[in-house]
């Protein structure tokens, strides 16, 4: 199927042609029929799927079918997003499929002055990009008015429940029509992002692709059982063997992000870091630096990685396994995209992490091999089970029956012989006892 069969108008198939948009994806296929007819539609689809343009493509096909407006530009169009990084990438694709048309579209989020955001939203605007904290604070000092909002598109719903937003979007939905059209997008669908969804649609279509369970087959995962002390040098040992390659590192804290850039500068590699600390421009600056290449290495939280694009991404590290396996498949899905080769390389302290790679196997379906490295002792390195699996985590402690495995140089009693004796040596004689019965039958009170 092609992008002219979607029902797409003849500007918005020039610019797709320009910008070489050959042939939709999956839920670009399903989605935008139903959305141009003005239905609700509930879409299932992780990172890299194409969302974006499933959404915003006949949203601006129908803004473009009214007539511009000479004065004002009241809201039309509200998408909420949960990263400032994903509201930016959001409103940068807008841009670009709305060339040539008189659609205004704006951004507005968190973490940098409001002045610039409020001067451009002076005339008014027809497409608002924005994150939800930044968004309610406009609406109170009365910046932003929702009451002619036609289209309402909620996309990472998951990660909106995660970073604590789900009450901001109740607050919101109490304000904004009802009467609209709602396009709602979540990776997964746990309980409460169901609900949400149920009274925020209305007879939606439902749209499915590449469950959260399943990942990309053109994907190669890996993993290495490494000591948390020696996941260090693996990581240098890896950046130094493919400096040329673009790899994306996943921490799990704000903290550990900070740790492992400094590190690797320490190493000579250079770094960046993106995370919520970190000030909107430096995000930008180091996420622009790592999209045109100048950057090879990129470490990131998982709340701050949503929104990175990069089309030929060539490998992810899981530095820190994620404590949901939903998380890994939203991690590795950065890589491998537009038909590219993928790499997925995880890190796995036994003592750890083994309860995080277990529901990672169990969620995917299948087993991750595992790859050898020379650092750590030879109980980091796990011999492979069938199947590729990873092998059971093992003690190095010695057992605690020596006679079942005695000392290769002596028989097996006597190590508990010399034992013994030294134990004799650092506590003295024993004490003596004196009673009668001694005395009486002569008995040697020193051996007593």
């Amino acid at each position: 199927m092609t992008f002219a069969e979607l029902g797409l108008n003849a500007t918005i198939l020039n610019v797709l042609q320009k910008e070489n948009y050959t042939q939709p994806t999956p839920i670009q296929e399903q989605t935008i029929p139903y959305a141009l007819e003005g239905k609700d539609v509930l879409g299932i689809a992780q990172t890299g799927t194409g969302k974006t343009a499933a959404f915003a493509l006949p949203i601006i096909q129908k803004l473009q079918e009214k007539e511009p407006s000479k004065g004002y530009r009241h809201i039309s169009a509200l998408i909420l997003t949960p990263t400032r990084e994903l509201a930016q990438q959001i409103y940068d694709s807008i841009e670009v499929y709305a060339k040539g048309s008189h659609i205004k579209q704006d951004v507005i989020f968190g973490g940098v002055a409001q002045v610039s955001q409020t001067l451009s939203l002076k005339n008014g605007t027809d497409i608002l990009i924005a994150t939800p904290g930044r968004l309610l604070d406009l609406m109170n000092q009365g910046y932003i008015y929702l009451d002619y909002l036609e289209f309402f598109v909620l996309d990472e719903a998951d990660r909106m429940l995660d970073m604590g937003f789900i009450n901001d979007i109740r607050k919101l939905l109490r304000i904004i029509p009802t009467d609209r059209q709602t396009l709602f997008f979540s990776a997964t669908m746990p309980d409460q992002i169901a609900r949400l969804a149920d009274n925020m649609l209305h007879n939606p279509v439902r749209v499915e692709v590449t469950p959260v369970s399943s990942t990309a087959e053109r994907i190669e995962q890996y993993v290495y059982f490494v000591h948390r002390q020696e996941k260090h040098n693996l990581l240098v040992k890896l950046l130094q063997e493919k400096p040329k390659e673009r790899t994306l590192i996943f921490s799990r804290t704000k903290h550990g992000a900070d740790k492992i850039t400094k590190a690797l500068k320490t190493a000579h590699i250079n770094a960046s870091a993106i995370h919520g600390d970190k000030s909107q421009e430096s995000r930008q600056s180091a996420l622009q630096n790592f999209k045109t290449g100048r950057l090879k290495v990129l470490v990131a939280t998982d709340i701050a990685s949503r929104g990175i694009d990069v089309t030929e991404l060539e490998r992810v590290i899981n530095y820190d396994l994620p404590d949901t396996p939903e998380t890994y498949v939203h991690r590795i899905g950065r890589t491998g995209r537009a038909g590219s080769a993928g790499l997925a390389l995880s890190f796995c302290d036994k003592r750890m992490e083994m309860d995080q790679l277990k529901s990672i196997q169990k969620l995917i379906g299948k087993q991750i091999p595992v790859l050898t490295h020379e650092f750590g002792s030879k109980a980091e390195q796990p011999k492979q089970t069938e199947g590729n699996a990873p092998a059971k985590p093992h003690h190095s402690m010695r057992p605690r029956n020596k006679q079942a495995h005695p000392h290769p140089h002596t028989e097996g009693d006597k190590p508990q012989e010399k034992k013994d004796h030294n134990r004799n040596r650092r506590r003295g004689p024993r004490p003596v006892v004196v009673t009668k019965n001694n005395i009486e039958n002569n008995v040697n009170t020193e051996a007593v």
